[in-house]
């Protein structure tokens, strides 16, 4: 599996339908555009919903926002129909800007870890590159997940 968008993708599809899931991150509006080991890229178009009673985008929304990338940074697995799922044990943010619209992109990065915890950072930025939020992640791997080879989507670990 290459660690940029796949070859296969048709023009405006999502590349790692996979890496999100049915769960919060798909309702919040959240898209994978760039998956590999220890990194990921993802993407938040930002609308109405995204927005608190100043206009400017939701805290909710970027602490979510950076609780996603930073999952996934550590969550890549290259083996055809399986994936890796982790919890969060503590998640510390930083809200360093204001933006109103446009696409968000959260950059996560696994930076540390061992066979169980993993470590994560992820910086977000608007359309023009500045600095939003960063935040930093301590995730433990549920089980079956702790090595690439991953676990089937629905199957339930604890």
């Amino acid at each position: 599996m290459s660690s940029t968008l796949r070859a296969e993708t048709p023009a405006g599809a999502e590349p790692y339908p996979e890496a999100i899931g049915e769960g919060f991150g798909r309702l919040l509006g959240c898209r994978v555009t760039h998956w590999a080991p220890d990194s990921v890229e993802v993407e938040l178009a930002l609308g109405p919903q995204h927005l608190n009673r100043a206009g400017s985008v939701h805290g909710g929304v970027l602490a979510t926002l950076i609780d996603v990338a930073c999952a996934l940074s550590g969550l890549y697995s290259g083996v055809p129909g399986r994936v890796r799922k982790a919890v969060t044990l503590s998640l510390t943010t930083h809200f360093t800007g204001q933006v109103s619209g446009g696409t968000l992109r959260a950059r996560g990065r696994a930076r540390a870890g061992g066979r169980s915890i993993f470590f994560a950072t992820t910086e977000v930025v608007d359309a023009e590159g500045r600095a939003i939020a960063h935040g930093e992640a301590v995730n433990r791997y549920r089980r079956g997940s702790e090595t690439a080879d991953g676990v089937l989507p629905d199957e339930q670990h604890s």
